[in-house]
């Protein structure tokens, strides 16, 4: 297939530059279609290879790992222009406008180079956000200032350096599974509209700052509600360091002490996710360093987030959950709280004291917030879905997985607290906690083996053993894999079983009342997986 490229260099004239352009109005992509689009690296197998869940990730980079580049320059424009006819088919326009942003990452200008192409060759209308969150390129579609009918976020989340991936949206949310297998199948077939586009360069990260500091002054009644209060961010090098100096800084705060606010798609600190061990050291140190009332840190995209309470304590997974939910449930009594499968009996006695129903549901930020919408829509009043790795969609705010609205919800409790004498942690004070608590991640030795089916018989063949075992009773509220509860004698605490949504893994997660009791339910679990030669136990060798 031919390609004539478009310029996107602005161009130099007398002219006052404007932030419009149209471009290449005389020239067309041209060539004949699906002309040796299988030595491009576009078969049907390579594409779906690409999809994760609800989105696209790949190899985008190379890399010391040996790990070849998949998310090609050819595969990220089939599937950008994949998204322009599905737009045209969902809309019904001719001509479809999309905004496309991206973090950090080092191969972000690359791609977005191929969105821009693919869609202006497709005829169509282009927004480039530049560096920008990926709840942001969702609240932009609610602005009809933009005009914008979908966007695309190139992000892997909290993936190393050399990976990238793209996220999908329309005004109504983001794109479900079903939609990315419909944007491959689009991509493999590869006719595509031709014609000459326009594009517009234009940031929205400090239109969604203001409208983040905007409603803390609405909630709080006070245009500096954070005066006195030192607050450090730890961005991670990825996209979130706007948080600190567009939103916490107007509204009083001291920020002295954040860290790695600068973008830098190496990671050279730490891996910018609220879930990882020496991330989660770095901010709380930080906290302590600087004598902090609060510390936050985001994933790459700020779309998950975690906190640090004022003694540099992590306020991250069952805690983290617990403090949102206090926050709300003290406004709307009765509401369900809705979170993934590896939350804490603990957390299910506090949200019941605190007024509410815990409805556990699957692992998936997709699969909880649309659990929680199911539960609205049968009339039942769900304000939260949240899971324990930090993703946290409120219903006020479209049921959006927002890392920077999360924490904008603690921060204003955390000033409205202050007038009291009180802390955030004061919120999950009576938070039962476990003794101990414990993760194995168990891979399977053939990731190419048809390993969900094999899982799936692993699954029922321990359901089985469970109900043959006099001292473990199934869990009655569980809706993922297998849950165990264990009496005092063998381990007095629960064990999950379930498999990865997406990689050939099969967790295990355990959790004990008692000190050592972790121990014993692990050994049991090992003591029954050993029997499938197809798992790889060393993870569970390594624990005993």
């Amino acid at each position: 297939m031919k390609i004539t490229y478009l310029s996107l260099i602005p161009a130099r004239t007398g002219k006052k530059r404007t932030d419009f352009q149209k471009i290449g109005a005389k020239e067309k992509v041209i060539g004949k279609k699906n002309e040796k689009r299988e030595e491009k690296g576009l078969t049907l197998q390579s594409l779906q290879k690409l999809k994760n869940g609800t989105d696209i990730r790949g190899t985008a980079s190379e890399n010391p790992f040996g790990e070849p580049v998949n998310l090609t320059d050819e595969a990220v424009t089939a599937l950008a222009q994949a998204f322009y006819v599905w737009l045209q088919r969902r809309t019904g326009k001719r001509t479809v406008s999309i905004a496309v942003g991206h973090d950090s990452r080092i191969s972000a200008q690359r791609m977005k180079d191929c969105v821009v192409h693919g869609v202006c060759a497709c005829g169509g209308k282009i927004v480039v956000t530049g560096l920008s969150s990926t709840p942001s390129m969702f609240m932009l579609l609610q602005k009809p200032s933009f005009g914008c009918d979908g966007s695309v976020m190139l992000t892997a989340s909290h993936l190393p350096f050399h990976k990238n991936g793209m996220k999908f949206f329309v005004p109504e949310g983001g794109l479900e599974s079903e939609d990315i297998s419909d944007l491959i199948a689009i991509a493999h077939k590869g006719k595509f509209p031709v014609g000459a586009g326009e594009i517009v360069h234009r940031s929205f990260m400090a239109e969604y700052s203001r409208d983040l500091v905007d409603f803390a002054r609405r909630m709080t009644g006070e245009e500096k509600p954070l005066e006195g209060k030192r607050i450090v961010v730890d961005a991670g090098n990825g996209a979130g360091g706007f948080y600190a100096t567009e939103v916490l800084r107007p509204l009083g705060a001291d920020t002295t002490g954040s860290q790695f606010l600068e973008p830098d798609g190496t990671f050279p600190n730490h891996i910018p996710n609220p879930e990882n061990k020496a991330a989660m050291e770095s901010v709380c140190n930080a906290v302590k360093e600087n004598h902090a009332d609060f510390g936050i840190i985001f994933d790459t995209d700020v779309d998950r987030a975690g906190a640090v309470d004022r003694d540099g304590k992590e306020i991250n997974r069952n805690r983290l959950i617990a403090l949102i939910s206090a926050i709300l449930l003290e406004k709307e009594p009765g509401a369900y709280i809705v979170t993934d499968s590896v939350t804490s009996d603990g957390l299910a006695q506090f949200i019941a004291a605190h007024g509410g129903v815990h409805h556990r549901f699957k692992r998936g930020y997709k699969n909880v917030i649309n659990e929680a919408k199911r539960l609205c829509g049968e009339g039942k009043n769900a304000p939260l879905a949240i899971e324990t790795s930090g993703h946290a969609a409120l219903k006020e705010n479209y049921f959006l997985d927002d890392g920077a609205y999360l924490v904008t919800r603690l921060i204003i409790a955390l000033a409205c607290l202050a007038k009291e004498g009180k802390s955030l942690s004061s919120l999950i004070a009576d938070l039962p906690m476990p003794a101990e608590e414990a993760e194995i991640r168990p891979t399977f030795v053939d990731p190419d083996s048809e390993f969900k089916s094999i899982g799936a018989d692993i699954m029922k063949q321990l359901v089985r053993y469970a109900r043959d075992t006099d001292y473990i009773r199934p869990a009655p509220d569980n809706r993922e894999g297998v849950r165990m509860n264990f009496d005092k004698a063998h381990g007095d605490g629960w064990v999950l079983v379930r498999m990865s949504l997406h990689e050939p893994i099969m967790p295990v997660n355990c959790e004990s009342n008692s000190v050592g009791g972790c121990r014993l339910l692990v050994r049991e679990i090992y003591s029954f997986l050993k029997q499938y030669p197809c798992l790889d136990l060393t993870p569970f060798k390594k624990y005993l």
